[in-house]
């Protein structure tokens, strides 16, 4: 089962998380999305830094992601923002279905 991702970003501001995700959502580049507040040790421009920041954590497809990551990084209020995807290796049917129907309109 390689055909759908899990894609990972963060942002400083729960408004500019779930900002980032509903657009996501609403364009079906990602079936849903889950918005945490997180702690994160870093190394940024050479200096070790930690901070509170909101992750998103959003579901896709293989196929959408390009579309997903160019979204991410139009769209993200930082000029680098981490966007990051691994593959969904396992998970129960419904669910990949829920996924590959949501983003292609299917999930009405």
């Amino acid at each position: 089962m390689t055909g759908y991702v899990q894609v990972s970003t963060a942002t400083e501001t729960e408004e500019q998380a779930t900002a980032l995700a509903g657009g996501a959502v609403k364009n079906r580049l990602a079936a849903g999305a889950q918005i945490a507040k997180v702690k994160s040790v870093f190394w940024h421009l050479g200096e070790y830094g930690t901070g509170e920041e909101w992750q998103i954590l959003l579901k896709t497809t293989a196929d959408r992601y390009p579309e997903l990551e160019a979204y991410l990084l139009k769209e993200h209020p930082w000029d680098n923002p981490e966007v990051c995807a691994v593959p969904i290796v396992s998970g129960a049917e419904r669910c990949r279905e829920w996924i590959r129907d949501s983003v292609n309109g299917a999930a009405d």
